[in-house]
């Protein structure tokens, strides 16, 4: 068991996906500010080894825990264990995704993204992007199953433990990628917005009739995106999500955050921002002062529109 005395009055952070890239570099910066921080990764050993290189950077405060935010027993385990060592939660950071595809052509891809970079990656561009990168249905609903579902349910076992806190933070990881303008289908574009009358139930229904089209191969003709179709769907899902879970819970600051294009493995290393520099906007909305937004989609530093 944790010695929690040694933490006392210090703000305890949850990162998912911790091990490597943008979710260890915002670990970093979160311990920077002295705060706790329970690094968590799918990957027993990277996760350690992980921990390790923060302690061997002066970070002492730093702890793992393994999860797989698709699998609920090892969600239910890690809020136990969060319970019994921490006793509350302050910060939660959802930075655990998946691309929904596989890029099969890394190479072909960091020729083909040069010179306007990644948001070359568009429906208009479909044909140039084939045999670049593979999307099929499994990759789908995996990216779902991670993105949205997974940060869901990591979040639900954890409220009880975020009630507990006096400065609560939720923030997702997003993307640009994530914004309605993506979405050619006026009406999933409506509900997704209309955050008065969204319920967790219409955004299951949205998903399932996403995967449904997806299986069938009607996208296009029911107005989804056609590249990256799965990743965009799953952040406008968690989009949505964040502002309907601000109005359910007044009292925590719960915010989406486009961290900019980074160089990591999701992106084939490509892209003008390194992890560090991409961890600066998900540190600052989990450090915002009390009074600080709720409900907002960031892009980067800035407040933006979703």
């Amino acid at each position: 068991m944790t010695d929690i005395s040694s933490l006392s009055g210090k703000r305890c952070a949850l990162v998912t996906g911790g091990n490597k890239g943008l979710g260890f570099e915002i670990c970093r910066k979160l311990a920077e500010n002295e705060v706790t921080v329970i690094l968590t990764a799918r990957n027993e050993k990277n996760g350690m080894e992980a921990v390790e290189k923060l302690k061997l950077s002066g970070f002492s405060d730093v702890f793992f825990h393994q999860l797989d935010v698709k699998d609920s027993a090892s969600i239910t385990a890690l809020a136990n264990y969060v319970k019994s060592n921490f006793e509350k939660l302050d910060i939660l950071v959802n930075n655990a995704g998946a691309l929904g595809l596989v890029i099969a052509n890394p190479e072909d891809f960091r020729l083909f993204k040069d010179g306007a970079g990644f948001f070359q990656v568009v429906d208009d561009n479909e044909h140039l992007l084939k045999g670049i990168f593979e999307e099929d249905y499994d990759f789908a609903e995996d990216c779902l199953r991670t993105n949205y579902y997974g940060a869901k349910e990591v979040t639900t076992k954890l409220l009880p433990l975020l009630q507990l806190s006096n400065s609560a933070r939720i923030v997702n990881l997003t993307s640009a990628f994530g914004e309605l303008k993506w979405i050619y289908n006026e009406k999933v574009k409506a509900e997704l917005n209309n955050v008065e009358s969204l319920t967790e139930e219409k955004i299951d229904e949205i998903l399932e009739w996403f995967l449904k089209d997806f299986k069938e191969n009607n996208l296009k003709a029911n107005g989804w995106p056609l590249v990256l179709s799965a990743y965009k769907i799953s952040k406008a899902a968690i989009n949505a999500y964040t502002r309907l879970l601000a109005r359910k819970y007044p009292d925590i600051l719960i915010n989406c955050v486009h961290p900019g294009y980074c160089q990591t493995d999701i992106t084939s290393e490509t892209g003008p921002l390194t992890p560090e520099e991409g961890a600066r906007a998900p540190a600052m909305v989990a450090l915002l002062p009390d009074d600080g937004p709720s409900g907002i989609y960031f892009s980067e530093m800035q407040p933006s529109t979703f």
